[in-house]
């Protein structure tokens, strides 16, 4: 018997940073994301050996240990251990024997939600395999708590609902953790147009995303009024965004992006630096309307608005700053999981 999943990656269009903790606690955040076709993958194999066996596919990368209730953390393995133990414990199951590999179509660190999308994928793959009752609400919360309270890792909400719910969602954060996910029903034409408009642009270079987290975290509870009136703005970016998509005015989006750009600098030092400001203006003066890194900073993808017939252009110049860019689609579905027999 082999158990898959799949789980896709997310751009966040507007909002992002106002789902972390403090900010979404005290004042609430709102974010606007979209699921594209690069995806993390895991597959399961069950053993009767008293082994478990971690492979990260495409690489050296491989752990053998033996089968206990709670396994000891290893560097490199700490998200495949997480979701193990926490699984275990949570469902006070007998240790488990089986082979887990694991792919992601994209480089950790680069802003995608790849690490998120990685608890997900191999969470989903338990749950399908162990029949686990969990609805989606449920796979994207035990993720986060997976990610932020078991592995202490630095990080907000969003990339565990997009991998999860899939598609593009307005996502609203509460206190308690509480999270809202509302799917956006969007024409055909706007929806075909958004996504030929936007490029996607890897710089080549990426970022441990927990240093600029902490930044965040540390302007909002030491009340920097500049970051916090940022986020603000930034909460107000994605409601913008909602609502220009929702009725089709897509001369907006450059502008709403280029917008939240602005303040998304404020919220921490270490978020923009001179290649990537050198690559926002090179798309800019060669037709793009805005634009913005993805994820928390400081490296890893951009993307930008090109409208009309713009977007070969700004392609054609900015991989002159010795990125590439990436070709995606939008996706309609989250997590999916499969059996083989």
């Amino acid at each position: 018997m082999i158990i898959r999943s799949k789980a896709p990656l997310r751009i966040g269009l507007a909002g992002g940073g106002t789902d972390v903790s403090p900010y979404s606690d005290l004042f609430g955040g709102a974010i606007l994301n979209a699921t594209i076709d690069l995806y993390s993958y895991a597959t399961i194999e069950p053993l009767n050996n008293g082994k478990i066996e971690f492979v990260i596919d495409g690489t050296e990368n491989k752990l053998e240990i033996n089968s206990t209730h709670e396994l000891q953390l290893f560097e490199g393995f700490e998200l495949f251990i997480g979701v193990y133990n926490r699984i275990i414990k949570q469902f006070n199951l007998s240790p488990l024997s089986f082979r887990l590999t694991s792919y992601i179509e994209a480089p950790q660190g680069s802003g995608l939600g790849t690490s998120s999308t990685i608890v997900v994928s191999i969470l989903g793959a338990f749950v399908e395999w162990l029949k686990l009752p969990l609805g989606k609400y449920d796979i994207a919360h035990l993720a986060y708590e997976i990610e932020r309270i078991d592995l202490k890792m630095a990080g907000g909400k969003q990339d565990q609902y997009a991998a999860t719910f899939g598609g593009i969602n307005f996502l609203e954060f509460l206190n308690n953790d509480k999270v809202i996910v509302n799917p956006l029903q969007l024409k055909p034409n706007i929806f075909y147009e958004l996504e030929h408009n936007l490029l996607l642009y890897f710089t080549a270079t990426q970022r441990l995303s927990a240093n600029i987290i902490n930044e965040q975290v540390n302007n909002v509870n030491n009340k920097n009024q500049t970051s916090i009136d940022a986020m603000h703005n930034l909460k107000e970016q994605a409601i913008q965004m909602k609502q220009a998509l929702l009725v089709g005015n897509l001369n907006k989006i450059g502008d709403i992006l280029h917008f939240g750009w602005q303040n998304k600098k404020q919220m921490a030092n270490s978020i923009s630096n001179e290649l990537i400001d050198s690559i926002y203006n090179t798309a800019i003066s060669n037709g793009a309307t805005g634009g913005k890194i993805s994820g928390a900073g400081g490296g890893g993808f951009m993307f930008f608005y090109c409208p009309a017939t713009t977007k070969n252009k700004v392609a054609n110049a900015i991989v002159q700053h010795g990125g590439k860019t990436q070709p995606f689609k939008f996706t309609q579905e989250g997590l999916i999981t499969w059996t083989i027999e």
